[in-house]
């Protein structure tokens, strides 16, 4: 009976995936009125929150984003710039030039450390927001530049949208179903992929869940070279799967970039980015630590982030974390 279900899984998600494959892309209206900016994130609610909170039995807590540092990987091909850190004060510094005019002895006793950063929006963990790419000059819900981008940002789905998110959260361990512990260079990851792991974990998922997806690249996370070197990432297919067939609210991946390149269509050098974000409305989040839930075979927990609101911006850092449910 088993073996059943998974060939006609299998034929169904691959009839599905050729049936889509070459849709025309336009940006989408939301069903969520004229007026909306977070796309399909309207589908939490105060009571999907609260459900999705009820089956925590533990404070086991699993931190699914990486740390910032000098050096890190990040998308630097079209110019954007590198993370940078300097320290605007340090203690002995403090007593030579006693900015505070409190004099040598108060400064000696008081040690003072301040620092600073810049960064691009889209470095670490965080998450896209829904004017990060459109297409035909429009982004999601038809939002145009000439009417709402800004010397000072977008006024319409800017980063400081975007709210605190609670959902029940399902990790599909992609490196882990084909025993690898990185999935090949430019592996494009299809929806049947994602189905036969979703049955090899015996986890199904519900509408309104965020699904992450480990290919294994945030082991190399702390060696930019390798990190960023020909990295795999989700197909267009599979992400239409997701969306369209399992309707999730989220997507999550440890990747950069959450697609693979180069690009399936010759028409759309990133389809996968303007295909949920501006086509669907479903953002999502890169560059995500995924190993500690993968190691310990975490597939179903809740979900908890929250972004930097940086008004006007197409992406912020985010900080999530699971907690596992009981069962």
């Amino acid at each position: 009976m088993k073996l059943r279900l998974t060939i006609l899984s299998t034929l169904l998600v691959t009839a599905f995936t050729n049936l889509i494959a070459q849709d025309q892309e336009t940006v989408g209206t939301s069903p969520w009125g004229k007026d909306d900016e977070i796309g399909a994130l309207n589908m939490m609610t105060d009571n999907s929150k609260a459900k999705a909170l009820s089956d925590i039995s533990s404070g086991k807590t699993y931190d699914l984003s990486v740390e910032y540092f000098v050096g890190m990987p990040s998308f630097h091909v079209l110019g954007d710039p590198s993370y940078q850190y300097w320290l605007t004060h340090t203690p002995k510094g403090t007593v030579v030039d006693n900015p505070n005019g409190l004099g040598r002895i108060m400064n000696e006793k008081v040690s003072y450390t301040g620092d600073a950063i810049s960064m691009y929006t889209h470095m670490g963990t965080h998450i896209d927001a829904l004017n990060h790419f459109g297409l035909n000059g429009k982004i999601w819900n038809g939002f145009t530049t000439e009417e709402y981008l800004g010397d000072k940002g977008w006024g319409k789905t800017g980063a400081e949208t975007i709210p605190p998110i609670v959902a029940r959260g399902i990790l599909i361990d992609l490196a882990g179903y084909k025993e690898e512990k990185t999935l090949s260079k430019n592996y494009r990851i299809t929806a049947e992929d994602l189905s036969q792991a979703l049955i090899k974990q015996q986890v199904n998922i519900l509408p309104g869940d965020i699904v992450l997806i480990r290919t294994g690249q945030g082991r190399f996370y702390r060696n930019a070279s390798a990190y960023l070197d020909d990295f795999p990432g989700i197909s267009l297919g599979a992400a239409k799967w997701l969306v369209e067939e399992k309707k999730i609210m989220l997507l999550g991946a440890d990747n950069l970039s959450f697609e693979a390149f180069p690009s399936e269509r010759e028409d759309n050098w990133v389809p996968v980015h303007t295909y949920l974000l501006a086509e669907k409305g479903v953002m999502f989040i890169e560059q995500m630590f995924l190993e500690e839930l993968a190691k310990d075979k975490v597939y179903e927990f809740v979900f908890l982030a929250a972004s930097l609101k940086l008004k006007g911006a197409s992406g912020a850092p985010i900080r999530p974390f699971a907690i596992p449910y009981s069962h």
